[in-house]
């Protein structure tokens, strides 16, 4: 179970490493930054971002809307409590996105030409 759990999160980590790989290359070339600049520091925005938006999903309140009403603009919202599924969802969720955002940063971090790792 752990061995399939660890094969998604490399697919998924090497589809958004190189869907950002390849944009921070065209706005890179854009600006005229180098390749490696420019792949870092796509990698340490989208990864603090991965970071901020897997924070906020943890931090999901108990409560829901109830139904498939749109919000108001004013005035009282039917709410419900969350049931155990949607909070285990909610932190399976926010750890999946707080691990890739770490290990984007770390890809940053590797691919910076302007430090020596060693």
């Amino acid at each position: 179970m752990l061995l399939a759990a660890a094969r998604r999160f490399v697919v998924v980590l090497g589809i958004a490493a190189a869907a950002i790989v390849v944009l921070s290359l065209a706005l890179g070339a854009l600006v005229g930054s180098s390749a490696d600049r420019a792949i870092s520091l796509g990698l340490y925005i989208a990864g603090s971002i991965v970071l901020v938006g897997g924070f906020f999903v943890g931090n999901r309140g108990p409560l829901r809307a109830k139904g498939d009403q749109p919000l108001p603009l004013w005035g009282f919202r039917p709410v419900r409590r969350a049931t155990g599924e949607e909070r285990e969802e909610a932190i399976n969720f926010s750890a999946l996105l707080i691990a890739l955002g770490f290990v984007l940063i770390a890809l940053g971090v590797v691919v910076d030409s302007r430090f020596e790792l060693i």
